[in-house]
């Protein structure tokens, strides 16, 4: 038989857009003499819902969808994802997390998600009600006998985890079943490092129970969230016959019986892939949201350098505006590289100095100032006014802001609220800063770089990537001033935000200076307050400052493990 995996991009709460996809999508596999077409978790509503599950009216809807399109596989079936209500009152929530299997112009069977995730970005328990062990149960179509499950419960198994979150595996459960072939409808996000592991897990799954395996991945950027499709398959030994595209939108057709015709796309890894993430969450952001361009502040600095060519990957050139705001600290390369940058891009580019509004707000507070020593209140004073500047453009252009600060900033609180951290998206938000350095020179040198095709040259200028990192609201400021170096810096904040370690630990795997690593633990601690107020990121790395991490604000704990 054929089965197609649509890999399709759709947009959370357009039920009506989003079944216009999966309705094209089976007219596609229909074309494509597939017998059966598989669509990503939640396809109808899109992935994550959250809260718009807590609406009746969008589960009528998407319930309304689910039956039209199954008016439409008279001749193809297909497994269609969707909230669907509870029909037994007895487990408590009203909703489960389904999968149609639809044939012969309706819904023939339900299949419903047992594990539901409730760490880093899930929240599943929040709104629905988990299959349990009686609710195992195939569909037979065209000889074959299909265990279908849902995202998380291709997660679990013990000989792939070194700790699992769950005493139950689905995918055992529908092996012992008499499933003659596997078939998973996924909305699992990006990280970077993460497709290799599925690689190996799913071709573990396929290899243990001797079956086939079928996993299709939703694709796109939702919110915070990028989802890199990677759709794939294996055979009964383990081994992959076909592989989506990546970071787009792709028909995967699969002959389970001549695997020569079957497609096998490479996928993106490292860098790379950091980078498609990227550009891929900022173009749905903007088109999902409505906005058509960017505005972004170029101090001349890195991070500002790299914003700007990832906006105009995403973008297109002519769409992304950039402003320099020099006050009377900024250093003429700071704007010449910031000027020649948007050269390189090609990119409209507007020099708006604040000294003079810089002089006027020190005026207006000299009073109640008097006789206090400046500090960062008059530093922060600087950010802020060139907050105003960006955001005035942003509503002036219906432009949206895009922020340019890193998570290494974002972590030690390196950044000032309502200043450089005014904006509608912080692309950077979960990039440290050396992988900073390392994305910019993969840009401009790496073959595989998109920009340094389109341009057939470096388009971050080079003095931008080696200068010494600085934020200029003071005379010879430089980063390291206040904090460690950032391959040190980057490494504790990721033993700390990601791996959870203590203070006590990072020490001592580390070797590092006792008092540097309690400074940074307890510049991450007390920046909370900060980080929500942020505006979202993009998540790339295991763990992100956004809505998975949910760290108190008004707290002691004492992070230093002492």
């Amino acid at each position: 038989m054929k089965i197609a995996l649509a890999q399709i991009n759709p947009t959370v709460g357009d039920i009506a857009g989003n079944s216009r996809l999966i309705g094209d999508s089976i007219d596609s596999a229909r074309q494509a003499r597939a017998d059966l077409v598989v669509f990503p978790e939640l396809a109808v509503i899109g992935y994550p819902p959250k809260d718009l599950l807590l609406k009746p009216v969008a589960i009528e809807q998407s319930v309304t969808a689910v039956n039209q399109l199954a008016s439409r596989c008279t001749d193809i079936a297909a497994v269609i994802g969707y909230p669907c209500p509870s029909d037994d009152p007895r487990k408590g929530l009203a909703l489960y997390n389904a999968a149609a299997f639809c044939a012969g112009g309706r819904i023939v069977k339900r299949h419903i998600k047992s594990l539901l995730p409730t760490y880093d970005v899930f929240d599943e328990s929040r709104y629905f009600a988990p299959a349990h062990g009686q609710d195992v149960d195939l569909t037979e179509y065209m000889s074959v006998k299909l265990g279908i499950s849902i995202c998380e419960d291709l997660w679990n198994d013990r000989e792939m985890f070194s700790r699992t979150l769950y005493h139950d595996n689905p995918i055992d459960r529908l092996a012992a079943a008499g499933a003659t072939h596997f078939v998973n409808a996924s909305a699992s996000p990006y990280v970077v490092r993460k497709h290799e592991f599925r690689l190996k897990l799913f071709a573990h799954a396929a290899r243990k129970h001797k079956l086939p395996l079928f996993y299709c991945n939703q694709v796109g950027g939702n919110d915070e969230l990028v989802f890199d499709g990677n759709s794939c398959a294996f055979d009964a030994q383990g081994k992959l016959i076909a592989h989506a595209k990546d970071f787009v939108d792709d028909l995967l057709v699969v002959d389970t019986d001549d695997h020569s015709s079957n497609r096998l796309e490479t996928y993106k890894t490292g860098l790379e892939s950091i980078y498609h993430a990227l550009v891929l969450g900022l173009r749905d952001y903007c088109r999902k949201c409505g906005f058509k361009s960017v505005v972004v502040g170029l101090s001349g600095g890195i991070d500002s350098a790299l914003t700007a060519a990832l906006c105009v990957a995403a973008m297109g050139r002519e769409n992304v505006r950039g402003v320099a705001m020099p006050s009377r600290f900024s250093s003429d390369h700071s704007v010449h590289d910031a000027k020649e940058l948007a050269r390189r891009l090609g990119i409209p580019f507007d020099i708006v100095p604040i000294s003079k509004a810089h002089e006027a707000f020190e005026g207006v507070l000299s009073g109640v100032f008097a006789g206090l020593t400046p500090d960062t209140t008059e530093e922060n004073i600087q950010a802020r006014i060139r907050g105003v500047i960006l955001m005035a453009m942003s509503n002036k252009f219906g432009s949206l802001l895009v922020t340019t600060g890193n998570k290494s900033e974002l972590a030690v609180g390196y950044c000032t609220l309502y200043g450089d951290m005014a904006g509608g998206l912080a692309i950077l938000s979960d990039v440290p800063k050396t992988t900073v350095w390392e994305l910019s020179r993969w840009i401009n040198t790496d073959p595989a770089s998109p920009l340094l095709g389109q341009y057939q040259q470096p388009v971050i200028p080079e003095s931008s990537i080696e200068k010494v990192p600085s934020a200029e609201l003071r005379p010879n400021q430089t980063d390291q001033d206040s904090l460690p170096p950032y391959d040190m810096l980057d490494e504790v904040i990721e033993r700390y935000v990601e791996k959870e370690q203590s203070a006590r630990e990072i020490i001592e795997k580390t070797g590092y200076d006792a008092q540097m690593v309690a400074r940074v633990v307890r510049l991450i601690d007390i920046n909370e307050y900060k980080r929500k107020q942020a505006a979202p990121g993009i998540k790339v790395t295991g763990r992100a400052f956004g809505f998975g991490r949910r760290m108190p604000i008004a707290q002691r704990f004492d992070s230093r493990g002492t």
